[in-house]
């Protein structure tokens, strides 16, 4: 999207710098990750980051509205409920396509989730890009043009909340099993909040322990919440001292009810040119004809499981709980990413934190996932070079 940077990074590529970006970060903690590596960033010009911004902040009107949590009341009576719910999301991941629309670029609204995602792994991915490629460094990954300093103390700000560091953990379903252990193991380099498994939670009447590494019983204040109920439910070998619906005196760093508020539970609430056409299936009153221009998705599935992409008639019908899937128009991604062989198509999620006396959230950081398959995601681009996970940087 900025030819200088592209055509300066392509001039500059070489496997063995690809091979030793990757050294880099498994340098750190002795673990490379399981998720594929992107060879480049992403490039934004600034028009598409206007084009971002505006689709964020579009959706960001639809949360702030008084009655969000009415609207969406309905998405937890369909799943988990949890006590002290607080008045915002914590988080924000919004997931844009870089597409064609009438010959020209624009993103289109993918996904929204109330939910972290990787963001102290995308802070020290950039930094590891710029080991590689010092010229990146005359770029930002960051939307708000802030340090990299200044976006580990909002980081900070927002998941502590001002609680003492031990008190404040990183929830998650067997943690070491997770593909995205590496951002777990960054968020307690960086910020020095140590990462729980559920199993090892201890519960005293309504509070909560852990044990540090030094055999201590520690009082759990804050939980910045990566469990995912889907997995939890699968899960039913694990044995938990606590259940999320009890009622604790613990704060929360993403409350879990707004994994469901915030989902693509909203997607059929989102008009205007940056969204695409949703259905929720319970709603839907006939079944289109060109169905090979259509998607179905569960509404509240993590990392595309379920999403049907060639849609047949028999797999609407087959569909038992229609209010929990939704039925979405495809849209035409853009190969926009020059790659020494042919191009690839581009999805940007940007990251955003909400403070709890915030009026709005503020957009942060962005992870890029790079495709050269007919979907976003591991399975379609298998046994591919230039795609996987990455980073989009702006000019600052």
């Amino acid at each position: 999207m900025i030819s200088k940077y592209r055509k300066l990074f392509n001039a500059q590529f070489t496997e063995k710098k690809y091979q030793a970006l990757k050294d880099d970060i498994a340098s750190d903690f002795g673990y490379e990750p399981t998720f594929r590596l992107g060879e480049t960033p992403f490039f934004i010009s600034n028009e598409l980051k206007e084009q971002l911004i505006e689709g964020c902040n579009e959706v960001i009107a639809l949360i702030q509205k008084d009655h969000f949590k009415a609207l969406t009341d309905k998405s937890l009576e369909l799943n988990h409920k949890v006590p002290n719910e607080d008045e915002h999301s914590t988080f924000l991941a919004i997931d844009f396509g870089i597409c064609e629309e009438y010959g020209a670029i624009i993103p289109k609204l993918i996904e929204v989730q109330g939910f972290p995602s990787l963001f102290n792994y995308q802070m020290n991915l950039f930094e590891k890009f710029t080991n590689q490629y010092p010229f990146l460094d005359e770029l930002t990954p960051f939307i708000n043009g802030i340090t990299s300093q200044q976006y580990l103390q909002i980081l900070d700000d927002v998941i502590r909340n001002g609680h003492p560091k031990e008190n404040v953990i990183l929830l998650e379903i067997e943690p070491e099993k997770q593909n995205t252990k590496i951002d777990f193991y960054y968020c307690k380099r960086d910020l020095g909040i140590p990462t729980v498994c559920v199993t090892e939670l201890i519960k005293k009447g309504k509070q909560l322990f852990y044990t540090n590494e030094n055999g201590t019983e520690i009082l759990v204040k804050r939980i910045y919440n990566r469990v995912i109920f889907d997995e939890l439910d699968l899960r039913t070998d694990l044995k938990l001292n606590f259940h999320f619906s009890d009622e604790l005196d613990v704060e929360w760093a993403g409350h879990p009810n707004w994994f469901f508020r915030i989902s693509k539970f909203i997607l059929p609430f989102l008009k205007g040119k940056y969204f695409i056409e949703t259905t929720l299936l319970s709603e839907l009153t006939e079944i289109p004809e060109d169905l090979e221009n259509y998607v179905l998705k569960p509404l509240f599935s993590f990392s595309g499981t379920g999403v049907i992409f060639h849609v047949k008639k028999e797999d609407i019908e087959a569909v038992v709980e229609k209010e929990l899937y939704i039925l979405q128009k495809k849209v035409n991604y853009m190969p926009i990413v020059q790659s020494p062989e042919g191009k690839v198509k581009a999805e940007v999620r940007v990251l955003c934190v909400w403070k709890k006396n915030d009026a709005a959230p503020t957009l942060l950081c962005n992870l890029v996932r790079l495709s050269r398959g007919e979907m976003i995601g591991v399975k379609f681009n298998k046994d591919k070079d230039w795609v996987g996970g990455t980073i989009g940087l702006f000019e600052r």
